[in-house]
């Protein structure tokens, strides 16, 4: 993770806090990426969890919006190129859909929305800057489903004349930090300057870092002990030894070993 003083719009802190906490900028860059007014928020959240079972994979929003016009909007920044992003949409829509549905509820109570990936590379390779997806009918295109998602890719590494100036300078400043003409990347520019001395969100975000790291490391420790658990398993040597190795006594280690899963 980077210093907080050189956190970017990219930076995933940086972007929930700049976009939750100036809604005025979330509603602008939104308008801009969807191309048309969206309603008044009535709800804006960010990192917004969401665990539908107690042992199933849940979510984390990064700035999750629903406007009163009952249409809900999830905005991702996603800066590596290595995550499946289609799959990934995917799955934020079903959890989405399963958020907002209450069990016995009609269907038509599900609310329009739109899944927002902005990337700093082109998702698809094919030189767009932008990828608009919705369902169609494969053998009649022009037929739609009509089921109301939309899930659209923002990329900057585009390189075709596809989308508005004002949207180009705001992919060019988030890749480069270079400002253009337009006032909502002067706005945004400065909303990230100014979050850059906030202090309360400085500790905020050290905090987190620590948290992380300190998590890195758990999980180092306990690949460490895996793999000696698996050694004693294979018979490359007994038990004695791989307590030893971790420092512990010899019944402390069977006893992990045996709640990791593992035979003597």
């Amino acid at each position: 993770m980077n210093k907080y003083e050189e956190l970017s719009f990219t930076d995933d802190f940086m972007f929930c806090k700049v976009l939750t906490t100036n809604p005025e900028l979330c509603h602008e860059l939104l308008e801009l990426i969807i191309g048309k007014k969206v309603g008044a928020f009535a709800r804006l959240d960010q990192q917004k969890p969401i665990e539908i079972t107690a042992d199933g994979k849940g979510v984390r929003f990064d700035v999750y919006s629903e406007d009163d016009q009952n249409v809900v909007y999830d905005c991702e920044m996603q800066t590596k190129d290595n995550s499946n992003l289609p799959k990934r949409a995917r799955y934020y829509q079903g959890m989405i859909d399963l958020n907002l549905i209450e069990r016995g509820a009609d269907y038509s109570e599900l609310k329009k929305s739109y899944i927002i990936f902005i990337c700093p590379f082109d998702e698809f390779k094919a030189g767009l800057h932008k990828y608009t997806f919705k369902t169609c009918c494969k053998e009649l295109p022009e037929i739609t489903l009509e089921d109301e998602v939309t899930k659209i890719f923002l990329c900057a590494g585009g390189d075709a004349d596809d989308v508005s100036p004002e949207m180009k300078e705001f992919l060019e400043w988030m890749v480069s930090g270079r400002q253009g003409k337009t006032e909502l990347v002067r706005k945004l520019d400065d909303a990230v300057q100014k979050a850059r001395n906030h202090e309360e969100w400085r500790l905020e975000y050290m905090t987190l870092l620590m948290r992380d790291n300190k998590m890195r490391e758990e999980g180092r420790e306990e690949g460490r002990e895996n793999e000696i658990f698996l050694s004693v398993q294979e018979g490359d040597y007994n038990p004695k030894r791989g307590a030893e190795k971790l420092g512990i006594t010899e019944d402390e280690f069977i006893k992990r070993m045996n709640a990791a899963g593992y035979k003597i």
